[in-house]
């Protein structure tokens, strides 16, 4: 299986040569914050399969909740975060579920760290839904 994927801008580019494995969601406060959304979603892939073009990838590495440092990666020029990388697991990636192409290969499995979950991470089926922009 081969799967790309892109930051907004398309500075970074990577292609996947391998299987995709089911998806994570993480509700931790700094999966959070380096989302700007309620919660992170992921797919882990081997490093040795993902293939990343582009110059503009820039890091920033934290000590995470589970004591572990966890380093993010990210596109310089629009801010997309891309992935994540651990020294506990240095064979893995962790691809940010939005920079795929296809969006389809995202296949969520489980959810971790609910005791930080937002009360508002569910959308309610009763929210007005809009299949593009809303108009007043």
């Amino acid at each position: 299986m081969t799967v790309t994927g892109s930051c907004l801008c398309g500075a970074i580019r990577f292609t996947y040569h391998g299987e995709i494995g089911f998806a994570a969601i993480c509700h931790c406060s700094d999966c959070r914050k380096c989302t700007g959304s309620a919660f992170n979603v992921s797919i882990g892939v081997e490093v040795a399969l993902l293939s990343l073009s582009g110059n503009s990838l820039k890091n920033f590495t934290k000590k995470a909740d589970s004591g572990h440092n966890i380093t993010r990666h990210f596109c310089a020029n629009c801010g997309s975060p891309i992935f994540t990388s651990s020294s506990v697991h240095p064979d893995r990636y962790y691809v940010k579920a939005g920079v795929f192409d296809d969006p389809d290969v995202v296949k969520p499995a489980y959810q971790s760290w609910l005791r930080s979950k937002v009360s508002w991470a569910e959308i309610p089926p009763c929210l007005p839904a809009h299949e593009k922009k809303r108009t007043p």
